[in-house]
C-alpha cells in the first residue's frame, strides 16, 4: 500500500536537510555557478552530518537509510541548486550504490567509508559520443594483459569527473558477447594515460562535466567491479533508483520556481491589483501546483514499490518522464510570470529555467522513457536491447 504520509521521522529528517540546504548550501550557489565549479567541500560536510551516501549500510560507514530519505535529501538540495544535487547524486546514489551492489568485501571496506565521509569523490563514466542510451555502441575497451588490465577509449559528459578521486568506468571486455560483454572498473583519477577536457554547459553550471580520454591506462587486476556479463543489469537496477532521484530533483527545482512565482504574484501590482488576482496568472499557478503534486504522488508510488523490493522499472520510468517534463513546464511558467525581471541574470528564475531543461535529456531522454513505457504495454515499436 502506498503511504501518502510518511512517518514523522522523515519530517524531522526533511527539516534538518532543509536547514542545512538553506544555511550551508544556498550561500555557495551563486559563486559556484559563476565559476562553474562544484563546491567539493560540501561532500565532506554532508558526510559529517551523515547525509551523504544515505542508503549505504552502517557496516561500511553509511547511515543505513532508505530510498525515502534519499529522495527527501535530493529534493531539498535540488530546491536550492540542481547542479549541487546532481553532483551529490552521482557520487552517493550512483557510485556508492554500485560499490554496494557489485563490490567485493575488500572493495566495499576499502572505498565506501571514505565515500560516505565525503573525503573521496566519485564519478560514473558510461556515456560516449556515439553511445548514450545505446550501450551496444560503447567503444571503450579493457583488455586482460595477464598481470594487469589495459583501458583504452573515451567518455563524454561525465559528471564529477574533474573533481573525482575515482571513476567507475563502463567498458567492453568482450565485444563478441554484445551487451553481456560489458564490465565495470574502478579507475583512480591520477592513473597514467588518463586525460580530461572540461566542458561548459548552458545550465546546472556548478555540476562539473568533462570528456575523458584513456590511452593504455594500466589497471590492477583488483580494479574490476563485479563480474563480466552482469554490468548492464546491475547498472539498470541502479538507474531505476536514479530515476526516483531525478523525480525528486525535478520536484525540488519546480517547488523553488513555484514558491518564488506565488510570492511574486502576491506582491507585484499591475493595473491596481496584485498579479495573482488576474485569472491568467492565477490559473498558471493552479496548474503549476497541481503538476508538482502529481509528480510527488508518482514518486511516492515508485519509492514505495522500490522500498518493498518490488519491480518498479515502468513506474520509475513514468516518474522520470512526467517529473522532468513537469519541471520544464513549471520553470517556463515561472519565467513568464516574472517577466523581464525573471530573465535577468541576477534572478534565480532564469537559473531554474536553464537547469530544469537538462532533466529531459539526462538519465534517459523523454523519448527513451516513452519507449520504456510502450514496451511495458507490450508494444515493441522502436525496440532496443532485444
Amino acid at each position: 500500500m502506498i503511504n501518502f504520509q510518511l512517518p514523522p521521522e522523515y519530517d524531522v529528517f526533511r527539516k534538518s536537510v532543509t536547514t542545512f540546504a538553506q544555511k550551508e548550501v544556498a550561500p555557495l550557489v551563486e559563486e559556484a555557478e559563476e565559476k562553474q565549479e562544484f563546491p567539493k567541500q560540501l561532500l565532506r560536510r554532508m558526510g559529517e552530518l551523515k547525509m551523504l551516501c544515505l542508503t549505504v549500510p552502517e557496516e561500511y560507514g553509511g547511515p543505513g537509510g532508505d530510498i525515502y530519505s534519499q529522495c527527501i535529501f535530493t529534493e531539498e538540495i535540488g530546491y536550492v541548486s540542481l547542479g549541487i544535487a546532481i553532483g551529490t547524486m552521482v557520487h552517493a546514489a550512483y557510485c556508492a550504490s554500485l560499490l554496494v551492489e557489485c563490490g567485493t568485501q575488500e572493495q566495499k571496506q576499502r572505498y565506501l567509508p571514505a565515500a560516505c565521509k565525503g573525503t573521496q569523490a566519485w564519478a560514473f563514466a558510461a556515456t560516449e559520443a556515439d553511445a548514450g542510451s545505446d550501450r551496444t555502441r560503447i567503444r571503450t575497451t579493457v583488455t586482460d594483459q595477464g598481470d594487469h588490465f589495459l583501458l583504452n577509449g573515451s567518455k563524454c559528459y561525465i559528471t564529477n569527473s574533474t573533481i573525482a578521486d575515482y571513476l567507475i568506468v563502463e567498458a567492453y571486455t568482450d565485444k563478441s558477447k554484445g551487451i553481456q560483454g560489458l564490465s565495470l572498473f574502478i579507475v583512480p583519477r591520477n592513473t597514467e594515460g588518463l586525460r580530461l577536457r572540461k566542458l561548459s554547459k548552458a545550465g546546472i553550471r556548478c555540476s562539473e562535466i568533462a570528456e575523458i580520454f584513456f590511452t593504455d591506462c594500466k589497471l590492477d587486476k583488483s580494479s574490476q567491479l563485479g563480474v563480466t556479463g552482469e554490468a548492464f543489469e546491475r547498472v539498470r537496477r541502479i538507474r531505476t533508483a536514479s530515476w526516483l532521484l531525478v523525480g525528486a530533483r525535478a520536484i525540488g527545482v519546480a517547488r523553488a520556481a513555484f514558491d518564488a512565482s506565488l510570492a511574486h504574484a502576491k506582491t507585484r501590482v499591475q493595473f491596481g491589483r496584485p498579479l495573482g488576482h488576474f485569472q491568467a496568472i492565477s490559473f498558471k499557478l493552479a496548474q503549476m501546483s497541481m503538476d508538482i503534486d502529481a509528480a510527488r504522488l508518482l514518486m511516492l508510488r515508485a519509492a514505495s514499490l522500490y522500498h518493498e523490493g518490488k519491480e518498479c522499472f515502468a513506474e520509475a520510468s513514468m516518474l522520470k518522464l512526467f517529473a522532468s517534463e513537469m519541471a520544464g513546464r513549471v520553470t517556463d511558467q515561472a519565467l513568464q510570470i516574472h517577466g523581464a525581471q525573471g530573465y535577468m541574470m541576477d534572478s534565480p528564475i532564469q537559473r531554474y529555467f536553464r537547469d530544469a531543461r537538462m532533466l529531459t535529456l539526462s538519465e534517459g531522454t523523454s523519448e527513451i522513457q516513452h519507449i520504456n513505457l510502450a514496451r511495458a504495454l507490450g508494444l515493441k515499436a522502436d525496440d532496443y536491447y532485444k
